[in-house]
C-alpha cells in the first residue's frame, strides 16, 4: 500500500463520520490552544524583560568597583582570589584609562553624585546631582522624556527629575530653556595635609524633563533629581561621599572613583571585558551575572506552562482512543475483507495511524491558529489598560514559528500514540470472524 493510497483511505473514512471526527478534531485543537497560549505567554514575558534591559544598556555594562571599598558586596569572594583589599590597586585614572584600552570598550564613565541646592528664582531645594555619560543618549527614559538630551559632552545643561521640578515651579515645563543656579561643595587641594572644601555655584540652562529614572533606577545615580553631562561634573570637582573614606588614607592627594561604569559596543562582549577587569584585580559586576538566574527562571516557568497547558492536549487524546475504537467496531467488515485480500496486519495500522495523524494534524493547525488569536485577545485588552495607565503598549504573547511548527509536530505525536491500542485492535482482528460479524 503507496503512502498516497494510505492517506486517501484515511481521508475517506474520516469524510464518512464527520461529526464524530470534527468534535474529536476540535478536541485537539483546543489542547493546542491552551498549549500555545501558555507557552507564547512564557516567551512574550521573557522577551519583554529582555527588551527592557537591553533598551537601558545595561547587557552591555560593566560595573567597576576597588576592593578597597569597605562596601564592595564581593569583598569575602576577592579575599580568596589571592589579592588583599588593601593591597588591591587604586579606582583612579589610570585605572580607567587601562580599561578604557580594553578591546570592545566604548566608554568608561565614573559615577558622579553629590548633593547640591538648586535655586530658581524664589524657590531652592536641596538635592542629588548626578553626572550622566554621553551614552545615556540612547538610553529609553531619554527618548520618552520632555525636552531634549545634553548639546554636547562637556556642556553647562541641565536635565530635571519632573517630580523635582514640580518644587521649584507649579508649571515644570515652565524651566525649558531657563537657567538655575547650582551651589554644591568643592573639593580643592590635596597633599599630605589633605584637601580642602569651599562652597561653589554654577548656573546650568535645563534642556529637558525626565518623567522616569534613567536605566530603569538601576544604578545609584539614577536615583538623584538632577543630572548634568559626566565631564561637567568632573571639572566641577564635586565633594563625593568616597572622599571622606579617600580623607583617612595615607596620601589623599590623588582622587579615586567610586565606581566606574564599563560600556561595550556589544552586549557580547561584556563577559569578556568582566573577566579582563577581575584579572586588574578589581571587583566587576554585570548584569549579565543576574540574567542566568532570569534565564533559568524562565526556563523553568515555560517548562510548568508547557506541562498544564499540554494536559489539555492530553484530555484530547482520549477522544482520539475512543473514536478510532468506535471506527474499528464499525468498520470490522472492511477490515476482513482487506485482510482476506491480502493487506497484512501492519497496513491495517497505518491505516489507523494514518487517521490519527490526520485529525492531529489538522486539530494542531487549528490550534495554533485559536492560540494566535487568544494572544492577540490577551495582548489588545492588557495594552487597553496600560493605556488607560498612561503607559506605552507591550506585546506580552508572541507565538514564534518554531513554537507553531513544535506545537503542530507535538499534536501529531500524541495524536499517534492514541491511536497505537485501535490500531493494534484492528490488526488482532481475525478476518473469518470479521466478515462473519454483519
Amino acid at each position: 500500500m503507496t503512502r498516497q493510497d494510505l492517506f486517501e483511505l484515511a481521508a475517506r473514512n474520516m469524510r464518512n463520520a464527520r461529526l464524530r471526527n470534527a468534535l474529536t478534531t476540535i478536541g485537539i485543537a483546543v489542547g493546542v490552544a491552551s498549549l500555545v497560549a501558555m507557552m507564547s505567554l512564557g516567551i512574550g514575558l521573557q522577551r519583554f524583560a529582555n527588551q527592557q534591559l537591553m533598551k537601558s544598556g545595561m547587557f552591555q555594562t560593566v560595573f567597576v568597583t576597588s576592593r578597597q571599598d569597605p562596601r564592595n558586596m564581593d569583598e569575602e569572594r576577592d579575599n580568596n582570589a589571592g589579592t588583599k583589599p588593601e593591597e588591591s590597586p587604586a579606582l583612579d585614572d589610570a585605572a580607567r584609562a587601562k580599561i578604557a584600552a580594553l578591546p570592545g570598550v566604548e566608554e568608561v564613565a565614573p559615577e558622579v553624585r553629590a548633593t547640591a541646592e538648586v535655586e530658581y528664582g524664589d524657590h531652592s531645594n536641596f538635592t542629588m546631582l548626578a553626572g550622566l555619560p554621553w551614552s545615556a543618549r540612547d538610553e529609553d527614559s531619554m527618548e520618552k522624556m520632555k525636552g531634549h538630551f545634553f548639546s554636547s559632552a562637556t556642556a553647562e545643561e541641565a536635565i530635571l527629575q519632573r517630580d523635582f521640578a514640580k518644587k521649584l515651579d507649579a508649571n515644570p515645563e515652565n524651566l525649558l530653556g531657563k537657567t538655575i543656579v547650582v551651589r554644591y561643595a568643592r573639593r580643592q587641594g590635596g597633599g599630605p595635609e589633605g584637601f580642602q572644601i569651599e562652597r561653589q555655584q554654577k548656573s546650568f540652562l535645563v534642556v529637558g524633563l525626565l518623567d522616569e529614572q534613567p536605566y530603569g533606577g538601576m544604578r545609584m545615580i539614577s536615583r538623584a533629581r538632577v543630572f548634568v553631562p559626566t565631564q561637567t561634573a568632573l571639572s566641577m570637582e564635586l565633594m563625593q561621599p568616597a572622599d571622606t573614606q579617600q580623607l583617612v588614607r595615607a596620601d589623599p592627594a590623588e582622587r579615586n572613583y567610586s565606581m566606574l561604569t564599563v560600556r561595550m559596543v556589544s552586549a557580547t562582549q561584556a563577559e569578556a571585558v568582566e573577566d579582563a577587569v577581575k584579572k586588574m584585580h578589581f571587583s566587576a559586576y554585570s548584569y549579565l551575572d543576574a540574567t542566568r538566574s532570569m534565564r533559568r527562571f524562565f526556563a523553568v516557568l515555560d517548562m510548568f506552562l508547557g506541562i498544564f497547558g499540554s494536559l489539555a492536549l492530553a484530555v484530547a487524546s482520549l477522544a482520539i482512543v475512543n473514536t478510532l475504537v468506535m471506527a474499528v467496531l464499525e468498520r470490522r467488515r472492511e477490515i476482513g475483507i482487506m485482510k482476506a485480500i491480502g493487506a497484512s496486519d501492519s497496513d491495517v495500522k497505518r491505516i489507523f495511524f494514518a487517521e490519527a495523524a490526520t485529525m492531529g494534524f489538522f486539530g494542531g493547525v487549528i490550534g495554533v491558529a485559536l492560540g494566535w488569536l487568544i494572544g492577540r485577545a490577551i495582548n489588545l485588552g492588557a495594552n487597553l489598560y496600560l493605556h488607560r495607565l498612561k503607559m506605552p503598549p507591550e506585546g506580552l504573547l508572541m507565538v514564534p514559528l518554531w513554537l507553531a511548527a513544535a506545537a503542530v509536530l507535538f499534536a501529531v505525536l500524541v495524536s499517534v500514540v492514541a491511536g497505537i491500542y485501535p490500531a493494534a485492535r484492528a490488526a488482532r482482528l481475525d478476518p473469518v470472524e470479521a466478515l462473519r460479524y454483519e
